[in-house]
């Protein structure tokens, strides 16, 4: 695969805008990173050789948005994020990803369309213990299960209206907590090949560029923009997902 252009032609963007949404521009939109590398491969090689990049890029995002970060949500998140990897782990030979692209497509549409025309929101702008749980597990659940955990963890926390820049630090703080936690359950499952690994280590370089180009322009977004974004971010994320969960399921 390696002499393959293809193989170049996919991952490369997609590894790419992957950097991008880990910088803090558009998150939700990471989500298309593996349906575009799995034209070539299959999606479960995709996300393998995916994972290890993600965690170079979870350390650069670390150091760059330290201290930028809503703690209050991060407390409520994780413990949620922790069950849903767990589950998604001892699920992942019964569970029927086509059904939960369903669901997060839904989801993400519905909340998406709900912020692009301004109706009132259902999840509070006050942070709440319930639904950090709630969306929390969701968000570690898609993201062990098919790297979907950006749209839940967005629909949290939008109406919390936090800076750019603390949406940025908060949701890359959090998913450097969950693909750490990740590590061990996929090396269990076998997909840390070294056919897998080699791949990554042809992709790994372009992780900095991602992160630099989406970090620089969380940093020149006004608030109003930068939401705007997002939320056609998560009705485009919505459709994919559910357009491919509904295609393969029937």
């Amino acid at each position: 695969m390696f002499t393959d252009p293809w193989f170049y032609l996919t991952s490369v963007p997609a590894v790419l805008l992957y950097g991008i949404a880990k910088g803090g521009f558009g998150g939700a939109l990471a989500v298309i990173s593996v349906p575009m590398m799995a034209l070539v491969m299959p999606p479960t090689q995709a996300a393998a050789i995916l994972l290890p990049i993600l965690v170079v890029m979870d350390m650069l995002v670390v150091k760059t948005y330290w201290g930028i970060f809503d703690r209050r949500a991060l407390v409520l998140l994780l413990p949620g994020a922790m069950v849903g990897v767990t589950v998604g782990y001892f699920s992942a030979e019964a569970m029927n990803e086509h059904y939960m692209r369903i669901l997060i497509g839904v989801l993400s549409l519905v909340f998406g369309l709900q912020n692009l025309l301004g109706l009132k929101g259902f999840s509070s702008s006050e942070h709440n213990a319930v639904s950090g749980g709630l969306f929390g597990s969701l968000a570690g659940f898609t993201s062990f299960s098919i790297h979907a955990g950006g749209p839940p963890l967005t629909m949290y926390l939008m109406p919390k209206q936090l800076s750019p820049l603390m949406f940025a630090g908060t949701a890359g703080m959090f998913f450097a907590v969950v693909n750490f936690v990740k590590l061990p359950p996929y090396f269990i499952l076998g997909q840390f090949t070294s056919v897998n690994l080699l791949y990554s280590l042809v992709l790994v370089p372009l992780a900095p560029l991602g992160v630099k180009l989406g970090h620089y322009l969380v940093k020149r977004s006004s608030s109003s923009f930068y939401y705007q974004v997002v939320s056609i971010c998560l009705v485009l994320i919505g459709e994919k997902l559910l357009w491919d969960g509904a295609s393969a399921q029937w």
